[in-house]
């Protein structure tokens, strides 16, 4: 076996990529501008004819237009870090400059922001201002996530935004899903995996690559960013880093991912290590190298990605004009997401957008599922579990980073965490799918609960509930497949739908089609 060991001397004795080299500003393409609004036409037609938009080319790209229109003033916007749920009177704080995953006690960092600066304005004109960048392509509030940068880092140039315009994602009214199984009338599902790299992970690695970059550009030693990942992290960072140039180091867990989670970092150029483990040896193996070699840990342990992650429960609000639903469920694995969720609807609440918060309920495959037996022991002491085997791949976690983070934003909303089987969430993936959605197991999870919420008279029919759907179901086409094959052992796959192989004769096809079209199933 090859060992590879480094010294303190040798730690900064890389040679850092020229950071200029990296950085260069690209050649600029042109753009279109409205420069008129008459046809200067000489057919002796009325101005007052519906303007034409003449088009001139220039060498400004939307970032050059963001510079130009940039505010002198001070940014009277600032955030840090601090340790997570610190006692009071704690003065431990950090720069977000500075490279520090853990408090001096060892516990998790949290992003504090400076509440009372925000506070000068009011909500009203919050809401005014998120509302007014939605759908727009001004750098770099195009965003879901930078339309909201005051709240998520304010202080970032935003030269050093790395975006793909993520974040915005479908708010789905599950009409017929609501209505046909569990008899609702007022649930959503919120499509976070229609994004750049199909998953929600997008919306915190934007914030999390784009700091590094600041960082590069300070001459911080980072060299590279690496996480462990189930499959969507690992997408997110590549193809995050492969947009600013920076080198990425993906952990996976060998034979635990599907092959469309595989392909992306590869396709991305990351350096992709696969590793004879489960994700939660992989996160030991990135937390130990990211201690002795100057690679920035990319894992939800940073708190800089549930900045990110915060912005999809401030546009769950936006999207019901700034109405709260009553319920909010989100699959949880490594549980950062959870807390996520949470901090954004109370930044709302704290800064007078809405009233109150939602309650939220986390879902657990019951194959890896430490935070369902914490919460039905009462809370008592938390104890890791060997995470086994399930087709919800991404919370495949026995051991989760954010347990303090999940615990304390559940505790505060009267929150619940539920548990789904294997079958159960299979099942509820292809009830969802035969709806008109074509969602991951992740959401099959999260559905399982409001399945067994809603039976035991928690969820009311007249609920508005959101359920998270976390990534795109074309990730995870193999479940599907031995699903409607009825390919997996031990499981009955009672919605399954095969194909019907038929004779290619006119008459054999006819006899197949009246048995479908007469069918008590079809005609209900």
């Amino acid at each position: 076996m090859t060992s590879c060991s480094f010294s303190s001397s040798s730690l900064f004795s890389f040679n850092l990529p020229n950071q200029n080299s990296l950085h260069r500003r690209p050649p600029t393409l042109p753009r279109h501008a409205i420069v008129s609004s008459t046809d200067g036409s000489s057919n002796g037609a009325s101005s007052s004819s519906s303007p034409t938009v003449k088009r001139t080319r220039t060498e400004d790209n939307i970032r050059d237009e963001a510079r130009r229109h940039r505010s002198a003033s001070a940014n009277p916007f600032s955030a840090r870090y601090v340790p997570f749920n610190a006692p009071p009177g704690s003065t431990e704080s950090y720069s977000l400059d500075e490279v520090v995953y853990r408090s001096e006690s060892g516990g998790l960092l949290d992003v504090q922001h400076d509440l009372d600066a925000l506070r000068s304005h009011d909500g009203a004109y919050w809401r005014n201002l998120f509302d007014s960048r939605v759908g727009k392509t001004k750098w770099p509030y195009g965003s879901g996530v930078w339309s909201k940068k005051e709240w998520v880092l304010p202080e970032i140039d935003d030269d050093d935004i790395v975006s793909a315009f993520e974040g915005n994602s479908n708010l789905f009214w599950a009409e017929r899903f609501g209505k046909t199984f569990l008899g609702m009338n007022d649930l959503w599902v919120k499509h976070c995996g229609i994004s750049h790299t199909g998953s929600f992970k997008d919306l915190g690695m934007t914030v999390l690559v784009s700091q590094v970059n600041r960082l590069r550009k300070m001459n911080k030693p980072v060299v590279g960013v690496g996480c462990a990942s189930t499959g969507d992290t690992s997408a997110a960072l590549s193809a995050y880093c492969a947009s600013a140039g920076i080198p990425s180091i993906v952990i996976l867990p060998a034979n635990k991912i599907s092959m469309a989670q595989l392909v992306q970092p590869i396709a991305n150029g990351a350096f992709v290590l696969s590793i004879d483990t489960d994700f939660d040896g992989c996160m030991k193996l990135i937390r130990e190298i990211t201690s002795e070699l100057p690679i920035y840990l990319a894992n939800s342990l940073n708190s800089l990605r549930l900045e990110g992650q915060k912005t999809a429960a401030i546009e769950i609000l936006q999207q019901f004009n700034w109405q709260v639903p009553d319920w909010v469920i989100v699959p949880g694995g490594n549980l950062g997401n959870i807390y996520a969720f949470y901090k954004g609807f109370k930044m709302c609440q704290d800064l007078g957008l809405v009233d109150r918060i939602p309650r939220l309920v986390c879902a657990q495959a019951a194959n890896a599922n430490p935070l369902y037996l914490h919460y039905k022991s009462g809370w008592k002491e938390f104890k890791p579990v060997k995470a086994n085997a399930t087709f919800a791949s991404a919370i495949q976690i026995g051991d989760p980073v954010s347990i303090d983070r999940a615990v304390y934003a559940l505790r505060n909303c009267d929150g619940i965490v539920e548990e789904a089987t294997e079958e159960e969430l299979m099942d509820a993936m292809a009830q969802a799918d035969s709806t008109g959605m074509f969602v991951c197991p992740h959401t099959g999870v999260a559905l399982t609960a409001l399945f067994k919420l809603r039976s035991q008279g928690v969820i009311a029919p007249t609920d508005r509930t959101v359920v998270v759907s976390t990534a795109h179901g074309l990730k995870f086409t193999q479940a599907k497949i031995d699903y409607h094959s009825k390919a997996i052992p031990d499981m009955a796959c009672r919605f399954s739908n095969p194909p019907v192989e038929v004779k290619a004769d006119f008459g054999a096809v006819m006899d197949v089609l009246k048995v479908y079209l007469g069918s008590e199933e079809l005609r209900s």
